[in-house]
C-alpha cells in the first residue's frame, strides 16, 4: 500500500479549504445584508445636528435680495426644506407643506439645484409654503448641509441650531413621529 507523500497531502487539505470559500462568502455576505435590515433609510446620520446652518451667501428666489443664516434668524422655530422642480417626490410633499404654512410653521425653502424660472413657475402653480426660498443653484450650500437629495427637511431652532435633520418625504406621519414631539417639548420649556 502506497502512503501519500507529504506534497500530496498539503495540496489536498489546500483544495478542500477553497472548496469552502464560496460558503464563507455567502455567509459573510448574508450577514452584512441582514444588519442593513433593520435600519431605516429616512434615519441619515447629521454632523449639523446641534450646530448652526453653514455659512452662506446666496440669492433669494422670491426678490432681489441676498441670504445668510443670520438674516433667516428670529424668534421662531422653523423648517428647512430641500426641493426642486426635478424631485418627483417634491411635488408628492408639496400639498402637506402648504397645510404646514397654513397652520403657521414657518418653513424656508432651499432649491436645490434647480433652474430659477421653472422654481418660480413650480411655486406659481402649485402655491407657495415659503416664508423665504433660497437658491442653491450650484448646490454648494446642500453640499454643506450634507444633502443626498430632494426632499430633505431640517428643523432649526430659534438660535438657527439644527436639531432635526428628516429625509425624504415630509408627511403628517413624519410630521407626528418626529417634529411635533420636539416642538412640544420646546414650547413646555424643554427646548432643544
Amino acid at each position: 500500500m502506497n502512503r501519500p507523500d507529504r506534497g500530496e497531502l498539503r495540496r489536498q487539505r489546500g483544495v478542500s479549504l477553497w472548496v469552502f470559500l464560496p460558503l464563507v462568502a455567502f455567509v459573510a455576505l448574508a450577514v452584512l445584508l441582514a444588519s442593513g435590515l433593520g435600519r431605516n433609510p429616512e434615519e441619515l446620520p447629521s454632523n449639523l445636528v446641534g450646530k448652526p446652518l453653514p455659512a452662506f451667501q446666496l440669492p433669494s428666489l422670491l426678490g432681489e435680495r441676498t441670504i445668510t443664516p443670520a438674516s433667516l434668524r428670529d424668534q421662531n422655530w422653523k423648517l428647512l426644506n430641500v426641493w426642486a422642480t426635478w424631485c418627483p417626490t417634491c411635488y408628492v410633499e408639496h400639498p402637506y407643506l402648504l397645510q404646514l404654512a397654513a397652520r403657521g410653521i414657518p418653513i424656508i425653502g432651499l432649491n436645490y439645484k434647480d433652474e430659477t424660472d421653472a422654481a418660480r413657475d413650480y411655486l406659481a402653480n402649485l402655491g407657495n409654503p415659503y416664508s423665504e426660498v433660497v437658491v442653491d443653484h450650484d448646490g454648494q450650500l446642500g453640499l454643506d448641509l450634507g444633502v443626498y437629495g430632494a426632499p430633505e427637511t431640517f428643523l432649526l431652532n430659534p438660535e438657527g441650531r439644527v436639531v432635526l435633520r428628516h429625509a425624504g418625504d415630509l408627511n403628517e406621519r413624519v410630521w407626528e413621529e418626529k417634529f411635533q414631539p420636539i416642538l412640544d417639548q420646546a414650547r413646555t420649556g424643554g427646548e432643544q
